[in-house]
């Protein structure tokens, strides 16, 4: 009987194994990422300059004039200037380069013909 209760308990450190991979897969899983977006989200609002387009975390489009410690002063539109807290941007908008189409040879010298007509 004494030999029955020895060979139940077993190893203690396997009966705390589900706890640890749990406090693991939560660390790994939660607390990981939101920290990493946390730290991106403070890299970025701290390279924010006058003259960035901006989006707002209530979607408003603007361009940064001025900003210090903690305010932003925005150009929403021409003349329109408002001050918001330097936490309410969101993202820096980068504008997209306008791409040219590419130029097809044919279609060239067909539209040289055309102009000459």
């Amino acid at each position: 009987m004494i030999e029955a209760a020895g060979a139940q308990a077993g190893n203690p450190l396997v009966s705390f194994l589900p706890f640890v991979l749990i406090i693991a897969a939560v660390y790994f899983l939660l607390i990981r990422p939101q920290s990493k977006r946390k730290r991106e989200q403070a890299e970025m609002q701290s390279s924010i300059g006058p003259g960035d387009e901006i989006v707002t975390i209530g979607g408003l489009y603007a361009t940064v004039i001025e900003i210090d410690d903690d305010t932003a002063t925005l150009e929403v539109s021409p003349g329109v200037i408002a001050r918001y807290a330097r936490g309410a941007i969101a993202r820096v908008v980068t504008p997209q380069p306008a791409e040219e189409a590419p130029v097809d040879e044919a279609n060239a010298d067909a539209a040289k013909v055309i102009e000459e007509s």
